[in-house]
């Protein structure tokens, strides 16, 4: 049975949480494996992105323009994170979020639902990679991202939101391919 884009939200939610939460702030100026990010910046980033695919979810426009200091804003930065997370997976669970279309981009609900999902449960990884962990994408979420990313990957790609393909090899595990197919180097260490 299809998991709902919320049901899937509200697991790799939980993961992407208790990430944030581990992350001290001495590891904030931290490189991450997105070059472009320190764990600060992508802290931050995924902060924006929860919140505007808040917005997504009920079919309004969302706001990309310049990122937001979340970490700035007070020493609560985790929690504020675990509670924009709640309303994300709530928001892609009320009726109607994955129907019809969404976004600027007029894109399918539920493609705009993978996007999201993909951004959460990946980020994730970069965040505990970054600051010394390993961690390990929920099997259901992984499953349903390998699937949506098939197809979305070479649009995104040509849209500038993930890197070219880094090579694994074809036994590799599932989250390696994965990673790998979004640009990532599965053995990635700071």
């Amino acid at each position: 049975m299809t998991k709902s884009i919320s049901e899937l939200l509200d697991t790799a939610g939980v993961q992407a949480v208790a990430v944030i939460r581990g992350i001290e702030d001495g590891q904030l100026g931290q490189r991450t494996p997105c070059s472009e990010y320190d764990v600060r910046a992508l802290v931050n980033h995924l902060t924006q992105v929860v919140v505007q695919f808040q917005a997504l979810a009920v079919k309004q426009d969302a706001e990309f323009g310049e990122t937001p200091d979340a970490v700035g804003r007070g020493d609560d930065w985790r929690d504020r994170f675990g509670e924009e997370t709640r309303r994300l997976a709530a928001a892609w669970g009320e009726p109607g979020a994955e129907e019809g279309t969404t976004g600027a981009m007029n894109f399918p609900a539920r493609t705009v639902g993978h996007m999201v999902l993909g951004d959460l449960a990946v980020h994730a990884w970069d965040l505990a990679r970054a600051t010394g962990r390993d961690h390990v994408i929920e099997p259901v979420v992984l499953t349903e991202l390998v699937s949506a990313y098939e197809g979305l990957a070479p649009a995104a790609r040509q849209a500038g939101v993930i890197g070219e393909p880094v090579a694994v090899p074809a036994d590799a595990p599932e989250q390696d391919r994965l990673l790998g197919a979004l640009g990532r180097d599965p053995h990635w260490r700071p």
